[in-house]
């Protein structure tokens, strides 16, 4: 397992000093996928809308798979949802199996909707989440520091940290991504390769991006940074920071943080050196992602995100707070920011 320490890193405010529940019942977490488009109603594959209730993503493919008699890569989807939850996502299936789901059959899951595409659906195919999360057991006061916090968030972006699933249960899919890595471990095929492997870019990531908040310059345009528009995978080098600091404030630009692989644009100055020392402090030599180049091509990756649509609304369980969040981007890091959440042992 890897140490507690190496998977904990600093807020951008200071620590929240309320303290609440969640996911105590998994319709305390709900998320909603954003489609990137609607079945076109023609094509070769299958276009599936489920409601999962207790189940992780891969969990509910791989019976689909089974079902259906297919390979689990056969079962198309644009993002992972939590198990403790219930979230609505869209799935894809070749167009060959429309006379088979009737009888599938799922404790917790609903098929919602089926409509034929001309495209299996990938990673990333979604306009984003949107969130509804009850805290329970709020204490007094909680909720006006939970609001004046949520301000500061949405006038300077969230940090984009990859959020504690990312890594497993204490860290065991980092574990067996480096073990994979360095050839202690025997390389397994499919899905469940490229998440253990995406964990060690992804600590990384949040190292940067811990390097950047303690220095002071999340929020700053450096010469040689990485940039990218809001809402856009377009990238550019920043050589102007003075000119490039008024859009970064007005967040409509970010500065990246790296996922190592062979493919990815590296930054330059200053922050080429922050993220190259990242790299030779983690003890992992980068060549070693040659051998899965396919998996690990290497891209960058927002240091911030939007909070957009936030609310937050009085029930008489707790607070309920909504926001929505691009592809790719952790609920939790969210939540630590507003306040010191916790869930219920199992």
């Amino acid at each position: 397992m890897i140490p507690e320490q190496q998977l904990h890193w600093p807020g951008l405010l200071p620590p929240p000093t309320h303290g609440c529940l969640i996911k105590v019942e998994p319709e305390d977490f709900q998320v909603d996928e954003i489609p990137a488009y609607r079945p076109s109603g023609s094509g070769d594959h299958l276009l599936v809308l489920v409601e999962k209730r207790n189940h992780t993503t891969p969990r509910l493919a791989r019976a689909l798979a089974r079902h259906l008699r297919l390979a689990e890569f056969d079962v198309g989807m644009a993002g992972l949802k939590d198990r403790r939850a219930l979230t609505r996502q869209w799935l894809s299936l070749p167009a060959s199996c429309a006379g088979q789901l009737d009888d599938f059959h799922m404790e917790g899951v609903r098929l919602l909707e089926v409509a034929r595409h001309n495209n299996k659906l990938k990673t990333g195919h979604l306009k984003g989440n949107r969130f509804r999360i009850l805290l329970r057991e709020c204490p007094a006061g909680a909720v006006a520091d939970i609001r004046t916090r949520a301000e500061r968030l949405l006038a300077s972006g969230v940090p984009n940290y990859f959020g504690p699933q990312r890594f497993g249960h204490e860290g065991s899919s980092l574990a067996e991504g480096l073990d994979i890595l360095h050839g202690r471990r025997g390389a397994r095929r499919g899905r469940e390769l490229r998440l253990k492997l995406s964990a060690v870019q992804s600590k990384l990531f949040n190292d940067v991006l811990a390097g950047r908040i303690r220095q002071g310059i999340l929020g700053r345009a450096l010469a040689g940074d990485v940039m990218c528009f809001d809402g856009s995978r377009s990238l550019f080098t920043c050589t102007e920071p003075e000119a490039d600091q008024p859009r970064v404030e007005r967040l409509e630009i970010h500065p990246t943080g790296p996922l190592f692989g062979p493919r990815m644009m590296a930054a330059g100055g200053e922050v080429g050196r922050l993220e190259q020392q990242v790299a030779a402090e983690s003890r992992v030599d980068l060549k070693l992602f040659e051998r899965f180049r396919k998996l690990m091509r290497g891209g960058r990756r927002p240091l911030r995100l939007r909070l957009a649509d936030f609310a937050m609304d009085s029930t008489p369980q707790g607070p309920v707070l909504t926001f929505t969040l691009p592809p790719g981007c952790y609920a939790t890091v969210v939540l630590r920011e507003l306040v010191d959440y916790r869930e219920p042992s199992r």
